[in-house]
């Protein structure tokens, strides 16, 4: 387990290298007019290259950009003219709370109407909850935050609409606190989570129903154990390899979904941020975002094989052919850990 452990940091370690290089190459070794940038009444602005003022040869050159990437420096924005690790350090913590709280909602939501309709398939519950799942699947979310707004916000007044309290707030902010955060977070947690839930209700709902059919959970009932126990000892067990590990996938490309979220209620995310900046082509804030944003999937991919690995001994055992992986575990062909293949009583 140590040494899998130890792989997968490692392999994280390459893979922000690589990260790192191609964010240098895009901005600084491929030639583009857009990297001087005008502001104001058509004065330039310092481009990236000036500011942090590489010289020397290319090698030489990107050993300069990793100290200051080192060091949290990515320039000073274009467009605010504030430092852009400042800009970006204070949006992550709005689109990580919006990340990670609707990731909780979506996987309250999943996991009842998963493990109700696996176990019974063709009722009427199991083709209700495919309603759900079609308009998961297929309302876009800037329409679902939309009518989420219109109808609990500002029909009903249930939950407060387009803003946004911090959690540690200072006195001259006027919301703030755990309480105030999380009441406004309500509605986009909500909206958030329709986008995965329906799809991790349906993953979770073939899981369990294919798990079911597997041989030793047929010797585990055959031997007096409970369907509670056989549940959840055998059954979420095996179902649950897949769904962690796209768990670990999905959280990063949930950065990109949450910019429709955040356009949506106002939220001064990662997402608004990327948005202005775009629009002012202010590529010191942009590479910080890409940067940032890129690392956070890297990272969120390692801890997920880590999991897997641990609901899964085997996987870290070694790296034979008979050994399953984590990436085959994402595509649903692992098999029933060796700890639960001859289930007792």
């Amino acid at each position: 387990m140590f040494l899998f452990v130890a792989r997968r940091l490692a392999w994280a370690g390459v893979l922000a290298f690589v990260i790192s290089l191609v964010t240098f190459i895009l901005f600084f070794m491929i030639p583009n007019d857009a990297a001087t940038l005008r502001v104001g009444r058509g004065s330039l602005a310092r481009s990236l290259q000036t500011q942090f003022d590489l010289q020397g040869s290319p090698p030489q050159q990107y050993a300069q950009f990793l100290e200051h990437i080192f060091t949290a420096d990515f320039g000073r924005s274009t467009r605010t003219r504030e430092d852009a690790s400042q800009l970006v350090g204070q949006a992550v913590p709005v689109t990580a709370s919006l990340v990670i709280g609707g990731t909780v909602m979506w996987l309250m939501i999943a996991f009842p109407i998963g493990i109700l309709s696996a176990l019974r398939p063709r009722s009427m519950l199991d083709k209700g909850t495919m309603v759900f799942v079609l308009i998961g699947v297929s309302a876009h979310p800037v329409w679902v935050s939309l009518m989420l707004s219109y109808f609990l916000g500002a029909k009903l007044h249930l939950f407060p609409v387009g803003d946004y309290c911090s959690f540690f707030a200072s006195q001259q902010e006027r919301c703030g606190g755990a309480v105030d955060w999380a009441w406004h977070m309500v509605l986009p947690w909500f909206a958030f989570a329709l986008l995965f839930a329906a799809l991790y209700a349906r993953m979770l709902r073939a899981s369990v129903i294919e798990t079911l059919d597997e041989d030793f959970v047929k010797v585990a009932y055959a031997k007096g154990a409970g369907s509670a126990r056989v549940m959840r000892g055998h059954v979420l067990k095996n179902a649950m390899l897949p769904i962690v590990a796209m768990l670990g996938m999905d959280l990063g490309i949930a950065f990109a979904g949450a910019l429709f979220i955040e356009s949506a209620f106002g939220l001064p995310g990662i997402g608004q941020l990327l948005y202005q900046s775009t629009l002012s082509r202010d590529l010191p804030v942009i590479m910080g975002i890409m940067l940032v944003v890129s690392l956070a999937i890297a990272l969120s991919t390692v801890l997920a094989d880590i999991a897997v690995s641990l609901l899964d001994p085997r996987i870290g055992l070694g790296s034979g052919s008979s050994e399953p992986s984590a990436a085959s575990v994402r595509r649903g062909r692992a098999q029933a850990p060796a700890s639960v293949t001859s289930p007792t009583a």
